[in-house]
């Protein structure tokens, strides 16, 4: 499974990128107390080992093994994460609400986590739920009515104490998180300004005697400028705070490594292809100040796991796995190739360019309906239709044509359970959506859209809202070819999309009201997957950008010829 990353320190055999910045002066009677920090970044309830260059890496009971031989180096260790542990999980955590990824999470000895935005996805009565489930701490700095909607929450941070070393952690929700999940998940939680919300939890936790301060904050790296300095808001974060020790990112599939006003900054790939072994040198003069710092990346390779997988989460995960491959190992269709996330666009996960997963979806929900286009986030594809090469533990694995599709395969790809809706709109409100679809670009993006139905040009210089300069109606063999598509108030179109885009998400515009319900999407596309198999889909040029400056890139992404 291949995703949207970037990194600034590249992975480089099992254990790279390891930097230490020590204080002259540093005491020299008592060595440094060491603390260990272990961290995840994005987890997404990733159970089983994934592929990572040929080989099997991660997983809930290797990752374990890993943690459990670190721990057994040195005692005086924290285990993190920053949000997104569960949410948007592989069926095998997904299908059963998401209870083994929080159960293999107690195993693996997390000992807090924070909220991202996924954490939601089902709403606070079930995020409740999992708090309760959680044998490790959850930490909140910058939520407003946070104890109105959730018990158990350690606010705004908590200070856990290792030898002589009192360390606060203090947990940061993005933003935007409430706009990237279905309307009313948060209840009537805000999040508040993060920068200022750490400051005050660390001058609170100094006031109560901590001396080293880490924030676990569901933010990452989004990209590097001109000069290969990493950009994001992770980056604007650990800029605009000072007073911190580590700063551990999160959100976004990317691996860095860095200093910000003197505080390490971390994050790491997700899903667990990779952790943070981080070392903080503690000095034991008065104050107990961090003198030096450092990390290594480390991949969990299946192969290399201390003592083997830990018994314990396998055998846990052991009922889950029976009751799920007696519904999800049905195979509903096949295909001629491997329809994936990312086709013409490379690493992007299909947010910045047409892809035949999208065309896929957006295909089976237009004829499922009969409407005149489909529209459908890119955010809400979470995985490749047919079977991987490795397996999963819903497919067995792929080698050669025909690809099977399975029941459980689909549910990957579409797991937050959302409804199909249809709406008639005009010609100017469907131009709206476009031209959210690819306000973001050239930033990969979940609102990034995939059509069916149309064809349509973006020009990626103009300003975000004045971009989509034509669209054409697909003609019955899929090209490019139709009349034009009347893209003003004076004409009105039959549309599909799913429930979370109706309701506004992702910024779209809000037709919820004028909208009908229809079936689950998930069950929409299998249907189609059986009655269309094999499946053989082609990239057609529905997304096509150009640049009124004349440049092809790095401003447009790689699209068909």
């Amino acid at each position: 499974m291949k995703r949207s990353r970037f990194a600034v320190v590249a992975l480089a055999g099992l254990i790279v990128g390891a930097t230490t910045v020590g204080t002259a002066g540093a005491e020299k009677d008592k060595p440094p107390i060491e603390i260990q920090i272990l961290h995840l970044s994005d987890w997404h309830g990733q159970l089983d080992p994934v592929t990572v260059g040929g080989q099997l890496v991660g997983g809930a009971a290797v990752t374990s093994s890993y943690f459990k031989a670190d721990r057994a180096l040195n005692p005086l260790t924290l285990t993190l994460t920053g949000g997104d542990a569960f949410g948007a999980t592989p069926p095998l955590s997904n299908y059963f609400l998401d209870v083994p990824a929080v159960k293999a999470l107690n195993l693996m000895g997390l000992t807090a986590d924070t909220f991202g935005n996924h954490n939601f996805d089902r709403g606070v009565a079930h995020l409740q739920s999992m708090v309760d489930l959680a044998d490790y701490d959850f930490i909140s700095a910058n939520l407003s009515n946070l104890n109105s909607n959730l018990s158990g929450v350690v606010s705004p941070y908590k200070i856990y104490r290792l030898d002589k070393v009192k360390i606060a952690v203090i947990g940061i929700t993005n933003e935007e998180a409430p706009t990237l999940v279905f309307p009313g998940n948060f209840g009537t939680m805000v999040p508040t300004d993060s920068v200022a919300a750490a400051m005050a939890a660390r001058d609170a936790a100094r006031e109560q005697g901590a001396s080293v301060f880490i924030v676990i904050a569901h933010k990452g790296v989004t990209g590097s400028d001109g000069s290969g300095n990493a950009t994001g808001p992770l980056i604007d974060f650990a800029n605009a705070v000072t007073g911190f020790d580590l700063i551990l990112g999160d959100h976004t599939d990317a691996q860095y490594e860095g200093r910000h006003n003197g505080a390490l900054v971390v994050e790491e790939f997700s899903h667990g292809e990779a952790y943070g072994r981080i070392k903080l040198q503690v000095s034991q003069t008065r104050g107990r100040h961090v003198v030096a710092s450092s990390v290594q990346f480390v991949t969990p390779v299946v192969s290399g796991a201390p003592g083997g997988p830990d018994q314990a989460i396998v055998d846990m995960l052991s009922p889950y796995r029976t009751q799920l491959n007696a519904i999800f190992k049905v195979v509903s269709g096949t295909a001629t190739k491997a329809i994936l996330r990312s086709d013409s666009c490379g690493t992007s996960n299909g947010r910045t360019c047409e892809s035949l997963i999208g065309d896929v979806i957006t295909d089976a929900i237009r004829v499922t309906y009969g409407t005149d286009f489909a529209i459908e986030n890119s955010g809400g594809i979470r995985d490749a239709l047919t079977c991987p090469a490795g397996g999963n533990s819903v497919c067995d694995p792929a080698t050669q044509p025909p690809y099977n599709i399975t029941n459980g395969q689909v549910f990957s790809v579409l797991p937050f359970g959302n409804l199909a809706t249809t709406a008639t709109v005009t010609g100017a409100v469907f131009k709206t959506m476009l031209e959210n679809g690819v306000s973001r670009m050239p930033a990969v993006d979940g609102r990034f859209p995939q059509v069916s139905g149309l064809c349509f040009t973006y020009d990626i210089a103009s300003p975000a809202g004045s971009r989509v300069t034509g669209a054409v109606r697909q003609a019955v063999n899929g090209s490019c070819t139709g009349a034009a598509v009347d893209l003003t108030a004076g004409s009105s179109y039959f549309i599909a999309e799913n429930d979370f885009m109706a309701l506004g998400g992702d910024g779209y515009p809000n037709i919820y009201g004028s909208s009908v319900t229809q079936a689950p999407l998930d069950s929409v596309v299998t249907a189609y997957v059986g009655g269309h198999s094999p499946l053989s889909p082609s990239l057609q040029g529905r997304i096509v950008c150009t640049d009124s400056n004349g440049a092809t890139a790095p401003n447009c992404p790689v699209t068909l010829p």
